[in-house]
Parts: C-alpha cells; structure tokens; sequence
C-alpha cells in the first residue's frame, strides 16, 4: 500500500467518491491508485477550469464535498478562477495537486512553482503532505476543513508521497464538531429590532436559501412585517408552494433604491450587500448609512437552526402562517414576436420541470427568468456567485453528476461560455442530462453596461473591438458538435420553444443556440 492508496481511502471513507481530474506526470502514482478504487468516479475535464467548476457545481448540489486532481503550480493556476467562484459560495472542495518529489524541488527543475502561494488566496485551507507518512493526518485535516469552513482545501501531493509505502490501517469516518452557536444575546438583540416598530428587512444567503430555512423566514416575516431579501448564494430552492426573498439587485442604483426605507437589517448567511465594484459618486454599501446592521450568522452557522431559534425569540410558532409562492407557471402566455432575453426567458419558464437545476451564467440576459421564478414548478437555482465568468458550463457538469435524475437547465451567455467550453465535451462523455440554451448576443454586453455605468456612452473602435464579439461569428452548433453535444439553432421564438421541448423531452446533452 502507498501514499496515493491511502489518501483514496480516507476520501472514500468520508464519503468523498468523485474525483474532477486533469492529471499530469506528477499524479500518476495517484491515478494508479484511483484506478484500484472503483468505488471512486473519476471524471475527466480538458481544462482545468473545468475540473474546478464541476467541483464547486457538485458539492452545491449534493451537499459533500468533491475530490479535484490537479498538475503541479500552473495546473492549479488555471483552476484558481472557478476555485474563487468556490471560494465565494462557501463550497466545500478537496484539491489535491500533485507536485514534484521532495528531493526534486531543489534542482528547479521546469514545472516547479510556488503551490502555496498560488493556492493561498483562493483556498479556505492549504497543507503539503511531507511524507507518506503524512498522508492520512493531512488528507483527514483536509477534509475536516473543507467542511468546517465550508470552503475549498488544498492539499499538496507530493511524487515521493504518492509512491511511498504506507502501512495499512483501519479507517473511520472524520468527526465533525458542531457549527458554533449564535450568541442567545445577538439573537435577543434581533428579535426586539423585529419587534420595535422600526422598518426591518432580514437579508438571507447561503444555506438560509433552502426550502425548510425559508419557510421559517416566511413565518417570522409575516408575524413581523419585515421585509425579505436574498444575496448571490450557492443555490436557492425556489418556486410554488415555498417563499420568495426578493433578490438585491446587481445595479447600485437599484440597490439602494430597493433598500432605501430601512432602519435595521438583520443579516444571516453573509455580511451586509455592498457593490459588486465602485462607480464615481456612488456608495460602496447599498443599506442607508443610518440603518443599523445586527449580523446574526454567517456561513459557519447552522442558519435553518438560526433561524428556527430566533422565531423562538420573536414568539413565531411552528404553526404560524407564512406567504407561500402561488403556482402561476400555466397562466404564463407563450412568447411571440422576436428572438431576445426576454421571450427565451419566458419559453423556458413556462416550459421548466418540476425538480430542474437552473445554471444560470445568463450574465445580462436572464432577468425575466428570476422575476418568473417564484412562480415555477419547484427548482433549484444554482448562480455564477463571486463574478469571475467562465462556470456556467462546469456548473451544468457538476449539477448533472451529483444528480442524474433532475434534468440540468444552463442558461448560457455566450462571452462567458468560451472561457470554458471544453465542459461540453465532459457533459458528452459523462452523457450528461444537460440543456445549454446559449444566448448568443455576440458581445460582451455586461461590459457595454459597465462601459455606460461609467459615463461612457459612444463606443469608438477600439472599444468596440474589446466589448463585440463577432468578426467572426462563434458558431456554437459546430463548437458543441466538435465536442460531442448535439446542438441546433434558433433565430425565431417559434423555432426555439419547438427546440427546447425536444431537449426536455430527451435525456442526454443538448445545446440550443438561440441568436438574439
């Protein structure tokens, strides 16, 4: 038994059973092992942010985290952006990368780098494993973080760890202490401020964003009169029959608009909202300045639990009613008229199953389809969560691995789909259920917005050559067929409903581009 083998068997035994991978000489003891483990699904990703994606959309949807396998310094480098996507959604992740032997790093040798330092500011946890000896304490260490931080660890693997002899032992499963409590004083505290009067809005994220969590912040809304509303979380379970927290715009403007009348917010699962980026003569926080901010529990908490105990404090009961989202998914009329946003929002909406996973890296285009959804056969919505574009195809392979029986629907932009579009060609091989409906707008229209938001409304050339992306055009049907994908396009809304009602009536890959 080597290094490589135990290491498997401590992820197996903690439940750890799929593995994002894109090997390379260093991880070949590694995939020796792994090979032995057919307990163990191993999936393989062309790009390395691929592998990352997969692992932050699978461990959103089953709730555990997934194993990566990644090729020294720079094949964790070009995994580092869907890695702060992770990072971001609070996604537990094992990274392992493999490195050079111990006694190699000394000659410098081509593919030596700076592993720590790389992983650092994307990671909740780094460790290096110096023997193998190490290898069962560090890979347990690694797990047990991952889940505590509810983030991503890497673990650094390297050659002579690997091929290392081992002796083997009886494994047990990590122990896991329990999320610390939130202080019986803060919840004293934000339950008079429900109670004072005063306007109140409970902002939720995270977990506080699944069914049952929501249901409680229903109940305590409608005995209080506060408001709800929801950050950019890992995933929300949302449509008829649970209840809706009104999303806080991405538009500052909007923002504080929307937020405007508060006198006291109470936060649970993330910090207060703020500007995804500054503008001249704009606020950085979108609450009023004199709102005061009582942050009840962040992401380490158990925020269903928060949220059951600070009902207690307000006096909501079990049994008291809350304002459940009305099943309106059949009264909304089919689109006609043009191909845009708007009518492939509402196509898709009307058409959405019960239990689906909406991908939603729709950048600029997918609006109408969050107004819409509260009224939707139950779903889950799975968002791009800290802004670095390029996960929502990884997204869609992750989702369609942790749940092969819920169809994946991956509401696409274009721009945003080549940053990784060899996932298409793991959806392939993994026969994965997934629907891409790539809005292909053949620009970079998020910029062309950022582009006005600073004052800046005539595009000269130079501009347009940055922000536009045709000369020539990306033709996503060859692109997806290239990979595997069977794909059609749609330039009318008549072709493109016709089109999505045969990928949902299908099983397998299918992409739809829709040219708007």
């Amino acid at each position: 038994m080597n290094g490589a083998d135990m290491l498997c068997d401590v992820l197996l035994t903690n439940d750890v059973n799929v593995c994002f991978a894109n090997p390379g000489t260093s991880e070949m003891h590694f995939v020796a092992a792994l090979d032995r483990k057919p307990q163990m699904r191993c999936v393989l990703g062309l790009a390395e942010g691929v592998v990352t994606g997969a692992a932050d959309g699978y461990a959103r949807m089953a709730d555990k985290p997934a194993a990566t396998l990644l090729h020294t310094g720079p094949g964790l480098a070009n995994g580092l952006a869907n890695m702060h996507n992770a990072r971001r959604a609070h996604t537990p992740m094992v990274n392992v990368v493999g490195d050079h032997a111990t006694y190699h790093l000394q000659h410098d040798a081509p593919l030596t780098s700076d592993i720590e330092g790389l992983a650092r500011p994307m990671s909740h946890w780094v460790g290096r494993i110096g023997t193998s000896a190490e290898v069962r304490v560090r890979t347990e260490e690694a797990y047990r973080e991952a889940q505590m931080r509810r983030g991503v660890s890497t673990l650094i693997l390297p050659a002579d760890a690997a091929w290392g002899e081992v002796q083997p032992d009886t494994l047990s499963p990590v122990v896991l202490p329990q999320p610390p409590a939130v202080p019986a004083g803060t919840l004293s505290a934000a339950a008079a401020a429900l109670r004072s009067g005063r306007r109140a809005v409970i902002i939720l994220a995270g977990r506080a964003l699944r069914a049952g969590a929501l249901e409680t912040a229903g109940r305590i809304a409608a005995a209080t009169g506060a408001a709800l509303f929801s950050q950019t979380s890992d995933r929300t379970e949302r449509g008829a029959g649970r209840v809706a927290a009104r999303p806080v715009p991405y538009n500052v403007d909007q923002a504080v608009q929307a937020l405007r009348e508060f006198e006291v917010a109470i936060c649970i699962g993330g910090r207060e909202p703020v500007g995804f980026f500054a503008y001249p003569g704009k606020p950085g926080t979108m609450l009023p300045p004199a709102c005061e901010v009582i942050q009840l529990a962040g992401h380490e908490h158990d925020l269903s639990g928060t949220l059951d105990a600070l009902a207690g404090f307000t006096g909501v009961g079990r049994d008291a009613p809350f304002l459940a989202n009305r099943f309106t998914q059949r009264e909304i009329a089919a689109p006609n008229g043009v191909l845009d946003a708007d009518s492939i929002c509402v196509a898709v909406a009307r058409a959405l199953p019960e239990g689906a996973i909406v991908i939603d890296e729709a950048i600029t285009s997918g609006g109408r389809l969050t107004a819409l959804s509260p009224g939707l056969a139950p779903h889950d919505h799975v968002p791009l969560t800290g802004g670095a574009i390029g996960e929502g195809i990884p997204l869609a392979v992750g989702a369609g691995v942790a749940c092969p029986d819920r169809k994946v629907v991956a509401m696409q932009a274009d721009g945003s789909g080549m940053y990784t579009v060899q996932g298409l060609w793991t959806q392939a091989r993994e026969n994965l259920d997934v629907v891409t409906v790539l809005l292909s707008n053949r620009a970079y229209a998020i910029l062309q917005g950022e582009m006005r938001n600073v004052g800046v409304n005539e595009f000269g050339r130079n501009a347009r050559r940055m922000l536009d992306l045709d000369s020539p055009d990306l033709d996503w049907c060859l692109i997806a067929r290239g990979m595997g994908v069977e794909a059609a396009r749609a330039e009318t809304i008549g072709r493109f409903i016709d089109l999505l009602d045969a990928a949902l009536a299908r099983k397998g890959p299918f992409l739809i581009e829709a040219r708007i």
